[in-house]
């Protein structure tokens, strides 16, 4: 039996072991999917060899850069925004041959795109890891300008406290790709003038797990567009599955 899984801190929040499970089940494939929660990227090679029918994992927070140093090849997709979400395990002759990807990009866009008007023309990403990078490059590559926004002011990124109603005027589209509000933490949120959002706004959260975040909620009661990452973490799956299986 084929094994694939996820690799990440922790893991509770995720949904992906039992949208697999269910896909194996539906499509009568013999193959199982478990949570691999590790505490450092380097349990990767243990990992691997631990598991000797191990075909292919997805990445989650904090894993997505920190694990590119023991992949052997990155996909054009994960090297343009310098993260991976997704590996490939190819197993031959006693060897073993990691690949990494990031379908983070296609299914955001795919996601995000039905919402989209001419009038989102630019927009705040929150946060600066994987998921962020992603985001941004598929941002730039239909042409919309954005801005990566950090918790911390020692990295050389804009900071929560610069967002102010002037700048969410200009930037109507709010894409949290942070854990801020994520279960079982879903009380917290990403501080922002929420009384800044209107109709003219799109808050979209990568978080699905609750299904309604803070931010979202917050952002809904005035007026604006939200949606949350739900319909993008099932296009990444079968993204994933057609990698794996390619």
């Amino acid at each position: 039996m084929d094994h694939y899984g996820l690799i990440g801190g922790k893991l509770s929040h995720s949904f992906s072991a039992s949208w697999f499970s269910d896909k194996f089940k539906r499509e009568s494939i013999d193959a199982a999917y478990e949570n691999y929660e590790l505490t450092s990227a380097d349990e990767l090679p243990a990992l691997i060899q631990k598991v000797e029918n191990l075909r292919g994992l997805n990445v989650t927070i904090p894993f997505k850069k920190s694990i590119i140093p023991f992949l052997d090849e990155l996909h054009s997709s994960a090297a343009e925004c310098g993260a991976v979400n997704t590996i490939k395990i190819e197993r031959s002759n006693n060897t073993v041959k990691l690949i990494g990807y990031n379908t983070d990009g296609p299914a955001f866009y795919v996601s995000l795109s039905p919402l989209l008007k001419q009038s989102h023309k630019k927009a705040l990403i929150l946060g600066t890891g994987g998921a962020a990078g992603a985001v941004s490059a598929v941002l730039n590559m239909i042409c919309v300008p954005s801005i990566l926004i950090s918790r911390f002011k020692d990295n050389g990124f804009p900071v929560y406290a610069d967002i102010n109603e002037r700048v969410m005027q200009e930037y109507t589209l709010v894409i949290n790709c942070t854990p801020i509000g994520m279960f079982p933490d879903q009380n917290n949120f990403p501080e922002l003038p929420y009384h800044s959002f209107s109709e003219a706004h799109i808050a979209y959260d990568l978080i699905y797990n609750p299904a309604e975040t803070m931010f979202m909620k917050q952002a809904a009661s005035f007026g604006a567009t939200v949606k949350n990452g739900l319909d993008m973490l099932h296009r990444q799956a079968e993204l994933a599955w057609q990698i794996w299986n390619s």
